[in-house]
């Protein structure tokens, strides 16, 4: 979908960033390469609750949103770049381009069950519920084996509903699987291994290609092949 974008001057990009700690991973490697966030006033109160905050070059500005609206901001060019896990970006299913992944937010998308279900193949299950905060993709992949799942979206802890009886099944992120562990869940299958990526407004990677080459090249020098 092509939208014109939010800023006229070609030379400056505004980058949405999902609040939380990839927020923090993503400034320290902006930063590392020259677009770093002005400097908060250490009299100024509101300055921790702003959704906008400036680049300290004057080049940039910051758009901090929910995890899930970053592609949205990004798709509809009211960001021209983002950053995102791409496990949001594949449930969300927005048209953006996606040049390059990010050293930061390593995890997996999994379906979890019970430690002591019995071993059988998941095709075998009868109309199981699973419980997720990843509707599209928790249903496509069931659908993909040709398994008839009752899909519950939730957008809190995953993990309680096997315990409440509420659900057979959870499809959730994972990063260590502790908190799987002491809910007495364990992972059966991997759909997808996920990682932070840059994600770009269509038009505005050709509209601001100067700007965006820079960005781009900066961070391709600063990531380490082995980081990703």
């Amino acid at each position: 979908m092509a939208l014109p974008t939010s800023t006229f001057d070609a030379r400056q990009l505004t980058i949405a960033l999902p609040k939380g700690r990839m927020q923090q991973q993503a400034l320290a490697l902006l930063a590392q390469i020259g677009y770093g966030r002005d400097a908060a006033d250490p009299n100024d109160d509101d300055a921790a609750r702003r959704l906008i905050i400036a680049g300290a070059a004057g080049r940039v500005s910051y758009l901090l949103a929910k995890p899930g609206d970053v592609p949205i901001y990004v798709e509809y060019g009211v960001a021209d770049l983002g950053v995102v896990g791409e496990d949001v970006l594949a449930e969300s299913g927005r048209d953006v381009y996606e040049p390059l992944r990010l050293p930061f937010g390593h995890c997996r998308l999994v379906v979890a069950g019970w430690a002591e279900r019995p071993s059988r193949p998941l095709r075998l299950e009868s109309n199981p519920r699973v419980a997720t905060k990843y509707p599209n993709l928790a249903r496509a992949y069931f659908q993909g084996r040709g398994i008839s799942a009752e899909i519950i979206a939730l957008s809190g802890s995953v993990e309680l509903a096997p315990v409440v009886g509420l659900a057979d099944l959870i499809v959730d992120l994972v990063e260590t699987g502790n908190t799987l562990r002491a809910h007495g869940l364990v992972e059966l299958r991997t759909i997808l291994e996920s990682q932070a990526c840059l994600i770009a407004n269509r038009a505005s990677y050709r509209l601001k290609a100067t700007s965006m080459t820079d960005l781009l090249e900066r961070l391709r020098s600063a990531i380490q092949p082995t980081d990703l």
